[in-house]
């Protein structure tokens, strides 16, 4: 199978990465030369492109790994294989799903996707094979799309090392994703953006601290665009959360120890029971 890799970023050059050695003739796109020789040279790629109309038209399986906004701009600027399936790693889809299908051709099918692994960092250097392993998987099902289609993607994402592969609507995606990604971004920079920087904070932390702020690291243009895009979900789920803040302060503020066991008890119930 011919595969196409667009943006050889974190999650593009994982992709490249992961396909090595299963068979495929991978090539890839991307508008910095240097990052397509490297991927060239670690042999990921049998060639990039800068341009890739040329090898856009031979792919069985295109995969779209550009920020949010590019992805139609590169859709309605190609002609597609007839046959070929087009997938894409954006974090969110509803905003343009729907214009997408309306854009590409019948005979090109486009299952949406979004591999739940990535980097705090960017660029080619910080991909790697191993962030989708044992990794969740999301295949968004459209109504135009064949059955046959989405069970393809299912099992080719399961040849990547995923673990969990969950088909949804892009609306339902939406709705999770605010509260397990975006969420979690949004209190990691939350939390390290309200150091008072009294200390010297470096030499005071320990896992807990250091496992909760590694992702606000993060790509301020691409996370801005996930935010805002998706801001009507996570408007509910930063409420939701600052609900169960209120509720640890209310306890505080009280003196109430009763108040923070339950909290406590509930929340390692739910935390064990997160991964069965």
């Amino acid at each position: 199978m011919i595969i196409t890799v667009v943006g050889l970023g974190v999650v593009g050059g994982s992709f490249v990465k992961a396909l090595k050695g299963h068979g495929h003739q991978v090539y890839g796109i991307d508008i910095d030369e240097n990052t397509l020789k490297r991927a060239e040279d670690e042999g990921c790629i049998i060639k990039g492109y800068q341009d890739g109309r040329e090898i856009i038209s031979k792919s069985d399986l295109t995969i779209i790994c550009l920020y949010p906004s590019l992805v139609l701009d590169f859709i309605k600027n190609n002609q597609f294989k007839k046959g070929s399936i087009i997938t894409d790693a954006v974090g969110i889809k509803s905003y343009f799903l729907q214009e997408a299908m309306n854009i590409i051709d019948p005979d090109v099918e486009f299952v949406s996707g979004h591999p739940m692994a990535g980097r705090e960092k960017k660029g080619f250097e910080y991909a790697s094979k191993d962030v989708f392993k044992n990794a969740n998987y999301i295949l968004i099902e459209h109504p135009v799309n064949k059955k046959e289609c989405i069970e393809f993607m299912e099992k080719f994402v399961g040849t990547l090392g995923f673990k969990s592969v969950k088909i949804m609507s892009p609306q339902a995606h939406d709705e999770i994703i605010s509260f397990t990604s975006q969420l979690p971004h949004a209190i990691a920079v939350a939390l390290i953006n309200s150091d008072n920087e009294k200390y010297d904070t470096g030499k005071y932390i320990g896992d807990s601290y250091r496992d909760l702020t590694r992702i606000a690291n993060i790509n301020e243009a691409l996370w801005s665009e996930l935010f805002l895009r998706n801001r009507e979900n996570l408007l509910k789920s930063i409420e939701a959360f600052e609900l169960q803040l209120d509720l640890i302060k209310q306890g505080l503020v009280e003196n109430d120890e009763q108040i923070l066991k339950k909290l406590f008890i509930n929340s390692s119930k739910r935390r064990e029971n997160l991964e069965k």
